[in-house]
């Protein structure tokens, strides 16, 4: 059995760092020039997955834009996830989810379950009911080889208060979420691999202002905020420092804004980007 971060490092090694999100929002629906429906939602998704496949190695549904339209939505969003997955890309369910308990277990068992029609390799989950509320979610995924990618410092204005607060540790909010998985992962990870429990950090994130360090082990970083929000392929370095190697540079709008016709040759560009700013 792969580990997520296995198939996250060869993903990266043959295409490149590029992640391409899938989000129908309606204002794209609509320069795509369909409806704002599940029906469109999942023809979107299938066609943004026909253009990234062979040109990157990982996509990223955002779970809300089909959840929207209820259970028609989330069968959209099942067909959008199979065909990614058998298109040999890896995916990045972008589901935030955050409860604690049988609740939070639950939702990881939707996301994380071989088989299951929501399946994907990896989920985005919250921390902010305290790390421990991920625990069965961190072990459902080791168990089968897939991914969490934790909240520890996203770019939003309204994050700021909460998550550069100080906590008992003295260190910030975020450096606390991240001290406290890549403990776990110490534990869990063999010498030398990355970990597979990792963190959404954005890509217009000042590490400093973050309270944030490098960490080890490794394990890959989920950085939104790359194109439309300001973030560049050039820009890998200079924010993740040594730890550049391991971000899965995501970017949703900046590709899907191109339309249809446009929208494959948007992310080979965009990827060929990435291929020469990538960390030597």
């Amino acid at each position: 059995m792969t580990t997520f971060a296995q198939r996250v490092r060869a993903a990266f090694a043959s295409h490149g760092q590029l992640c391409v999100g899938i989000d129908p929002h309606p204002h794209l629906l609509a320069e795509w020039g369909m409806d704002a429906s599940a029906a469109a939602a999942r023809d979107f998704g299938l066609r943004v997955v026909e253009a990234a496949a062979g040109r990157v190695g990982i996509v990223k549904p955002q779970v809300s834009f089909f959840e929207r339209y209820g259970s028609a939505g989330f069968a959209a969003l099942e067909d959008v996830l199979a065909a990614a997955r058998d298109a040999g890309l890896v995916v990045i369910a972008d589901a935030k989810r955050g409860d604690i308990g049988t609740t939070m277990d639950a939702y990881a068992e939707a996301w994380l379950t071989p088989g299951s029609p929501l399946e994907a390799d990896a989920m985005t989950a919250s921390p902010y009911l305290g790390v421990g509320s991920l625990d069965g979610t961190f072990a459902l995924a080791e168990r089968h080889g897939k991914g969490v990618l934790v909240l520890a410092a996203t770019s939003n204005p309204e994050a700021l208060p909460l998550q550069r607060a100080l906590a008992p540790t003295g260190t910030t909010v975020s450096a606390e979420v991240v001290r406290e998985v890549s403990a776990r992962n110490a534990r869990t990870t063999p010498e030398g691999e990355w970990a597979s429990l990792g963190f959404v950090i954005g890509g217009t994130v000042d590490w400093e202002d973050a309270g944030l360090r490098p960490f080890s082990p490794v394990a890959p970083i989920l950085g939104p905020g790359f194109g439309h929000q300001g973030a560049q392929p050039q820009h890998l370095e200079e924010t993740y420092g040594a730890l550049a190697p391991a971000v899965i540079a995501s970017e949703s709008r900046s590709i899907l804004s191109a339309g249809p016709d446009a929208v494959a040759a948007r992310i080979a560009e965009r990827a060929a980007l990435y291929a020469a700013a990538a960390p030597r």
